[in-house]
């Protein structure tokens, strides 16, 4: 028997003489995947020989930027590399905002490519070789998890450019979308100047053209609050941010370093030098203040034909056939109570939301409806207000009676609370004509604001101003009789739809949790109709149902299922995404717009009944989706049934403030085409035939 050393060095030197295999080029880990890079098969010297480190992340968790925020760290490598050969560092593509509580990290989430090259000297030994590197990054979701990984790559050296390289296409893609993610070098035109201020500084950019959407990622740490909003002031030539300081920042720096991001995916390498930045008076351009009161005066006029507002409006028309014969004083005065209603809610609505967007939310109109409570307790109303309409009992004088002393006093009451009433179920969407005045009104100075949404509450309390200023036209109108009841209850249907409409927008937003919470409060509501409507006008009777009633409110502002975190995804995305539709980034517009693609975003919300409309009557028809198809067009949808803050920014980017909106790029332009808030077929086909035709689009439409 030989002897077992023997056989232990056979078995040493036939492993010596296999070749070394390299680790894996990739490396599944906690939440992502991480993967060398390498487009070419082939390194030499001279040559670009560019490579990255590509992460591709679950949902909802992230890697950092050089600059992580407040918490977090950047990935780093360390190579192992024959003679000859180095690495340069990784280079960072622009980063985003992630928020965390009170905390405000930079980074990256879904995917990532972090771009770097290998420098390849003359001494370098021609041959294959083994490329090692040690990777260690940090991914965070609600909580941080460390990660580290060993990959590899083996590589062809060469001592001179080849005639030919063969290039991994996947690799290629990848290594393209960091690159063109990565700031570039502010043009030598632009001007970018800093200057302290008591609480931070001013940053004042010049880029040629009105910037109305920036924001600012510091280089170095602790130089400015990264939580804080950055407030944007837009000049004719570029705009002025304003940065809160870092509460642990001794001294000012001599320089204001990092990057900056300006709308339709612009992003630039800054540094700031210290000098004098003035904040320009906002003036007031009067032709577009009346354009715009104008066009806000008309929309509210146009609000009265809302399916949830036109029921409202006919309560009113019921209180005028009843006081046909009233005198003028007192039909006016219902008139003017009746708009003093609908103006104050506007003004307390308007003056709500400016005060949010001062302390540093960003919202938009129609901001409530947002709030699962808001929207339960929306339909509880409209669900009460419902079965008083169908007779189940009777709600009182306050909404429907006009005469004598004390139902006089009520009905002033009623006509207060029904142009509140009608205010409120007006905001859900912003009617045609609406959605360039609101825009302009809530990026205009405050005095401004106020003016056109008082010009739009006019429009919305007109046609009933209108009969209370000329009685006679109320002769106009039926004659009181039984016929008044049928109507009444009739119109309870769409007061009952509308019901339906709220409580499908809480089920898809918010789950069936909350919508069974809602049906348990209308449930409630019931009863407390019942009592109302069995024993009428007494005591006990009313103190039951107002209780019962005290308890559906409860139910709505208090169950855990309204208040707690709404589910990841909604049905209104996933909805979008079976028919075609993309869910909606900025990250998306610039990556379809890089490939040459043109973009079409639908901004929209669950609650919102025009773009209901809009995309069943125009989106949805054959010709268009055929259209789309034939343009090579990426369809983007942009859900903002809940609060989304970068929907909110790009909305304001574009001087809107609501929904619907529709924003049609082309390739290489960062500035959207606004189609109408109202629309028709030909008006979308009207605007793709416009679309300049490049190959791709000639290629598709010859398919098809």
């Amino acid at each position: 028997m030989r002897s077992p050393r023997l056989i232990f060095a056979l078995i040493a030197l036939l492993a010596a003489a296999l070749p070394a295999q390299p680790p894996s080029s990739y490396a599944d880990a906690a939440h992502l995947r991480v993967q060398l890079v390498l487009p070419q098969s082939a390194l030499y010297p001279g040559g670009s020989n560019k490579a990255g480190l590509s992460f591709k992340l679950e949902p909802g968790w992230h890697v950092y930027w050089q600059n992580a925020g407040d918490s977090g760290e950047p990935p780093v490598m360390h190579w192992t590399l024959p003679s000859g050969v180095t690495a340069t560092p990784l280079q960072f593509p622009a980063p985003s905002r992630l928020p965390l509580g009170p905390l405000m990290d930079f980074g990256y989430e879904n995917e990532v490519t972090f771009p770097f090259s290998f420098d390849v000297m003359q001494s370098a030994k021609p041959g294959p070789a083994v490329f090692d590197a040690k990777v260690a990054w940090l991914v965070c979701r609600e909580v941080c998890i460390p990660g580290k990984a060993e990959l590899g790559i083996r590589v062809q050296i060469v001592a001179s450019a080849p005639a030919s390289v063969t290039t991994s296409s996947v690799d290629e893609a990848l290594w393209q979308r960091g690159e063109a993610s990565l700031p570039t070098p502010l043009p030598p035109a632009d001007k970018a100047l800093f200057q302290p201020t008591q609480t931070g500084f001013r940053l004042g950019v010049e880029t040629g053209r009105r910037e109305t959407q920036a924001a600012f990622f510091p280089a170095d740490q602790t130089v400015i609050a990264n939580p804080a909003p950055q407030k944007l002031t837009p000049t004719p030539r570029g705009f002025v941010l304003e940065l809160q300081k870092d509460e642990n920042l001794a001294a000012n720096p001599a320089q204001l370093n990092g990057v900056l991001e300006l709308s339709g995916g612009r992003n630039y390498v800054l540094s700031a030098a210290p000098g004098t930045v003035a904040i320009p008076a906002p003036a007031i351009a009067w032709v577009l203040l009346l354009r715009s009161a104008a066009l806000a005066f008309l929309g509210g006029l146009l609000l009265n034909l809302m399916p949830c507002v036109f029921p409202v409006l006919f309560l009113k028309g019921l209180a005028l056939v009843n006081s046909g014969s009233e005198e003028r004083r007192k039909l006016r005065a219902h008139g003017f109570v009746y708009t003093a209603g609908i103006v104050a809610s506007f003004w307390v609505l308007v003056a709500a939301l400016l005060a949010l967007r001062a302390a540093g939310s960003k919202l938009g109109w129609g901001f409530q409806f947002q709030s699962p409570i808001f929207l339960a307790l929306m339909a509880s109303l409209l669900f009460f207000l419902g079965l008083s309409l169908a007779g189940q009992f009777e709600i009182g004088l306050t909404l429907t009676s006009a005469g004598g002393s004390l139902a006089a006093k009520q009905g002033y009451a009623g006509s207060f609370f029904t142009g509140v009433l009608a205010v409120i179920v007006a905001t859900p969407c912003t009617a045609p004509f609406m959605g360039a005045a609101v825009g302009y009104a809530l990026s205009a100075p405050t005095a401004v604001t106020f003016a056109v949404f008082t010009a739009l509450a006019l429009g919305l309390a007109a046609p009933y101003v209108a009969l209370t200023l000329q009685p006679a036209w109320t002769h106009l109108l039926p004659h009181p009789g039984a016929w008044m009841d049928v109507l009444k209850q009739a119109v309870s249907v769409p007061i009952f739809i509308t019901v339906i409409g709220l409580a499908w927008v809480l089920s898809n937003a918010y789950g069936a949790d909350a919508l069974a919470a809602l049906l348990g409060g209308l449930l409630l509501l019931a009863i407390a109709g019942w009592f109302l409507g069995r024993w009428p006008a007494k005591r006990w009777s009313t103190a039951i149902a107002g209780i019962i009633v005290i308890g559906a409110i409860a139910l709505a502002v208090f169950s855990p299922r309204l208040a707690e975190e709404p589910p990841a995804a909604s049905g209104t995305v996933e909805s979008a995404t079976a028919a075609g539709w993309q869910p909606w980034s900025a990250d998306a517009v610039s990556r379809y717009q890089s490939q040459g693609r043109p973009v079409f975003v639908d901004f929209t919300a669950g609650w919102c009944l025009s773009c209901q409309v809009n995309e069943r009557v125009a989106l949805r028809r054959p010709e268009v989706e055929q259209a789309f198809q034939n343009s090579n067009v990426a369809l983007l949808k942009a859900d903002w049934t809940r609060h989304d803050e970068a929907i909110t920014q790009a909305l304001t980017a574009m001087g809107r403030d609501g929904v619907p909106a529709y924003a049609l790029y082309t390739p290489g332009n960062p500035d959207p085409q606004l189609l109408p808030e109202v629309l028709t077929p030909g008006i979308v086909l009207d605007a793709l035939s416009k679309l300049p035709r490049t190959a791709t689009q000639a290629s598709a439409a010859t398919s098809n």
